[in-house]
């Protein structure tokens, strides 16, 4: 029966990754699955080895998280896309002021915050430019992300696995 219910949990799991993906593709990329491609491979290229590469927030679940509204709902390219890099490595491009938890939780390379993580810029330029959207680019740790996921219920969309190379 364990096995039966984990089998279950594990399939759930794998639709609820394809409705995310596909929901991604459709909001942040206009449906185009080269761009999506691509928007991975600048990433894979860009990234420190052993760091995932995820997305969050109302991309991957259509709406914003404090009033509900719909991906851009505000017209196309308003809604940002939460960018989020986990690992140890990525903490190293983040200043010490750049933080929520020093060497564990940053803030968001955002246009309010752009002094958060400097060698990050262009890249973060490089992805705006592909999706015409802003994209904010956040470093925390593993267990981090299986908190917002497990205890929080934050669903998050990976991208790249820390295993991959370029």
């Amino acid at each position: 029966m364990a096995e039966a219910t984990q089998e279950q949990t594990s399939e759930e799991k794998q639709c609820e990754e394809v409705e995310m993906r596909e929901r991604v593709l459709r909001l942040a990329f206009g449906g185009d699955t080269q761009r999506f491609a691509e928007f991975c491979d600048i990433l894979r290229a860009a990234l420190p080895p052993e760091t995932a590469a995820v997305l969050r927030g109302s991309c991957v679940t259509g709406e914003r998280w404090n009033d509900g509204a719909p991906f851009d709902a505000d017209g196309p390219g308003t809604s940002d896309m939460d960018l989020t890099l986990v690992g140890d490595e990525i903490h190293e491009l983040y200043t010490l002021t750049g933080y929520f938890i020093p060497g564990i939780h940053s803030r968001p390379l955002s246009d309010d915050d752009l002094d958060v993580a400097p060698d990050l810029i262009p890249l973060r330029e490089r992805l705006m430019s592909l999706v015409n959207r802003p994209v904010n680019i956040q470093a925390t740790r593993d267990w981090v992300m299986y908190v917002r996921e497990n205890l929080m219920g934050q669903p998050y969309l990976t991208l790249i696995e820390k295993n991959e190379k370029a």
